[in-house]
């Protein structure tokens, strides 16, 4: 096998080394020579470190008040400034890292879980299940994401744990469509057209040859909605449906800064600045992640 490689590779002028390059290294090397993609990368592990020793770096505690230092500008003492409560503005950012992080993976992970296997039944079984499933979709995505996850929240009540759970509900359809689009392609294919005409189980088939063959687009479109998600979780905390007082959620604590946006800009600067590179990184990580994984991408 070795010669034949060597043969082949000498036929197109090509070391055998170049031509036998596994093809997680190759994902690799692609995703490496993408620069905006590796910043974006640095940029989420980044904010994943300072969310994670976030207690042992932040100067003050998130909801430590000194009122006789209320609304002071950034300094060596305080970095950000302090709010309209003497707290900290540089703590708070840290340990907001903590919760729109938080909310951004698991609720896309709840959003993939229930998205995937939706898809992944409606595109196998088909007729009136897919019938079913493509409705209820096709009705959730009918109304603005944001207005349906202020609907949910207003039904179940304000907090960040309910918060999580409408993000994660109003992506369940676009992971839905995506994995039953891709399940309708794989479907076909002759590997398991055989599994099934040898007898193999439907669930074997689902979940040890269609899923992994249908996994990839779902790791790009993951990384792209953890930005969303953060972005739709700020604005619930922005409009008081998220985080409740005094947890440092950075969309709370743009809408508590709101009112001082010219005498203590400060306040509302740096929480959207995080919010802005934490949802870049993302962004540039998901771009990079589908020109590696998407075989339409590729030239």
């Amino acid at each position: 096998m070795a010669e034949i490689a060597r043969n082949t590779a000498d036929l197109h002028g090509m070391p055998a080394e170049e031509k036998l390059i596994p093809p997680w290294k190759e994902a690799f090397l692609s995703f490496y020579k993408n620069r905006l993609a590796v910043i974006g990368l640095v940029i989420v592990i980044f904010f994943i470190i300072i969310a994670v020793i976030a207690p042992l770096i932040a100067p003050y505690g998130f909801k430590e008040q000194v009122m006789s230092e209320r609304m002071q500008a950034p300094s060596s003492k305080h970095w950000f400034g302090t709010d309209d409560f003497g707290r900290d503005i540089f703590s708070r950012v840290l340990y907001g890292a903590r919760i729109s992080l938080w909310v951004g993976f698991f609720s896309v992970l709840g959003s993939v879980m229930i998205g995937t296997f939706l898809g992944i039944v409606a595109g196998y079984y088909g007729h009136w299940v897919d019938t079913i499933i493509s409705r209820i979709f096709d009705i959730m995505l009918a109304f603005p994401s944001i207005l349906l996850a202020i609907a949910i929240v207003a039904i179940l009540g304000p907090s960040l744990q309910n918060a999580l759970i409408a993000i994660a509900i109003i992506n369940v359809p676009n992971f839905g469509r995506l994995v039953r689009s891709k399940v309708l392609s794989v479907k076909q294919d002759e590997y398991i057209m055989a599994a099934s005409a040898i007898g193999m189980k439907d669930s074997r088939i689902l979940f040890r040859h269609i899923l992994p063959n249908s996994i990839s687009p779902v790791i790009v479109q993951a990384t792209l909605a953890i930005a969303t998600a953060i972005i739709e979780a700020a604005a619930l905390g922005f409009l008081g449906l998220g985080a409740t007082p005094p947890t440092p959620e950075w969309g709370k604590m743009l809408a508590d800064s709101k009112n001082y946006i010219t005498n203590a800009p400060w306040t509302l600067f740096f929480p959207g600045m995080a919010i802005m590179l934490t949802v870049l990184g993302f962004n540039l990580m998901g771009d990079g992640l589908r020109d590696v994984l998407d075989p339409k991408m590729k030239n």
